[in-house]
């Protein structure tokens, strides 16, 4: 009660304090941070923002699937010209990860996150117009640039919340499930009409609002800042710690997960990509085909939410292999089942369990890594995780040139169990238990 009082004291003694001070003020009442209202306004905007950042990322690889079918017969080229796209676009994330661990330091997390806005900003600007297909997919590199720098900030930023930080990472990828899951419903459309191309102005104007809300919202600041605005506790760095490429690159759980992050998103996105032409060539699917793509993203966005309470009973490591199973199951269904609807309903089944295990290894990062180098891990986990989305769609498309689209479901399941073993080599130790 006498502490209340000298608070009462000071305030009144202190009557000049700034909207600013009294937004950053925060006390501690049975050993849980209490944040004021304006705080949780904007910790609350910070993190509705993220989401939508997400999920622009999700309507980006949600685009493709339809529209492959249509952009070979308007460039009149196979499957593996093709899936240069996913060339092109892997080079860009390879590019966009490096460039994040190099430009936070120097620049920040405000800055950077909305220069990865605009690299989207500007390949939309040059994709809605159907230029000659080098340019196309010279466009998908610039985005991939772009969506790695954001997806890393993303994820970093969530990361290293303390409140709900789980909960809210698994929220976050379901924004990018929601985006995965409505891109397909637009671009079957679009799929199937003169202006094809026209899709990607939908994309440029909610890439357009994404840029907007960063500025509006983190106004160019550094993480810790804007952190600290929205209540949150931020511990002090020492003068050693950085997240320098070398400090990352010498961690060598950085490695598993993003060596297992690499293969997942590879996984995902050759599914919602590749699974359009499948149903339509093997198991003779009409246009609204691509409906099944979203049927896919739309459970892995369910999955990412109804799972969570699973996730909690089981324990996130052991349930991520459950999750496998009943996929590889589900898989084997896809291969040798030939049903059209079957094939449909067991496919949007696999992205319910495929959902939460990219926010679980988020989760995962964010308690095995020191702190000061977190942000920067994930930026490599997530950008190198994104080349996974252009590596392995690519060599489907090479493949299926020689052998046909058939051999998509042996390898997907190939994919799925060497993603399964890379999990089984992630540490478990506490971040303070780590070695480099």
């Amino acid at each position: 009660m006498s502490e209340k009082r000298v608070d009462d004291g000071q305030q009144q003694q202190s009557p000049s304090l700034t909207l600013e001070d009294e937004k950053s003020q925060s006390s501690a009442v049975e050993g849980k941070t209490v944040l004021t209202k304006g705080q949780k306004i904007l910790a609350t905007l910070q993190f509705l923002t993220l989401c939508w950042t997400l999920f622009v990322a999700g309507w980006n690889d949600g685009t493709i699937g339809p529209l492959l079918p249509r952009i070979q017969e308007v460039y009149h080229v196979n499957f593996t010209i093709v899936s240069l796209n996913f060339i092109f676009a892997c080079v860009g994330f390879l590019a966009g990860a490096l460039a994040n661990i190099y430009l936070t330091d120097r620049l920040g997390f405000g800055k950077v996150i909305v220069f990865g806005s605009i690299c989207q900003i500007v390949a939309y600007s040059i994709q809605c117009s159907a230029p000659p297909f080098p340019v196309f997919v010279l466009a998908s590199a610039i985005n991939g640039v772009g969506i790695a720098i954001q997806d890393a900030q993303a994820n970093g930023f969530v990361g290293t919340l303390s409140q709900n930080a789980e909960t809210k990472m698994g929220v976050l990828h379901a924004a990018y499930g929601v985006g995965a899951f409505a891109a397909p419903l637009a671009s079957t459309q679009f799929a199937t009409l003169p202006r094809w191309s026209f899709h990607y102005l939908v994309s440029l104007g909610i890439s357009v609002m994404n840029t907007a809300f960063l500025i509006l919202v983190f106004r160019f600041q550094g993480q810790d800042a804007c952190l600290r605005k929205a209540g949150e506790v931020v511990p002090e760095r020492a003068e050693d710690e950085n997240s320098s490429f070398s400090a990352v690159m010498k961690t060598k759980a950085v490695h598993l997960l993003a060596f297992f992050i690499f293969v997942y998103v590879g996984v995902e996105v050759t599914v919602g990509g590749w699974i359009v032409t499948y149903i339509i060539e093997v198991r003779g699917g009409g246009p609204s085909s691509g409906y099944i793509s979203s049927g896919f993203f739309g459970g892995l966005t369910v999955g990412r939410v109804i799972l969570l309470w699973v996730n909690k009973t089981i324990g996130e490591r052991r349930v991520m292999f459950l999750y496998a199973a009943i996929a590889f199951g589900l898989e084997f269904v896809v291969w040798f089942v030939p049903s059209l609807i079957g094939n449909a309903i067991a496919i949007s089944f696999v992205g319910v369990l495929l959902g939460p295990m990219y926010p679980i290894v988020m989760n995962q990062t964010s308690r095995i890594l020191p702190r000061y180098i977190l942000t920067g891990s994930i930026g490599w986990i997530a950008g190198f995780g994104q080349a996974g989305s252009a590596v392995f769609p690519f060599i489907t498309g090479a493949i299926s040139q020689r052998h046909g689209i058939k051999s998509l479901q042996p390898l997907l399941v190939a994919m799925m169990a060497f993603m399964m073993f890379l999990w089984a080599l992630v540490p478990r130790a506490p971040r303070r238990q780590l070695e480099s």
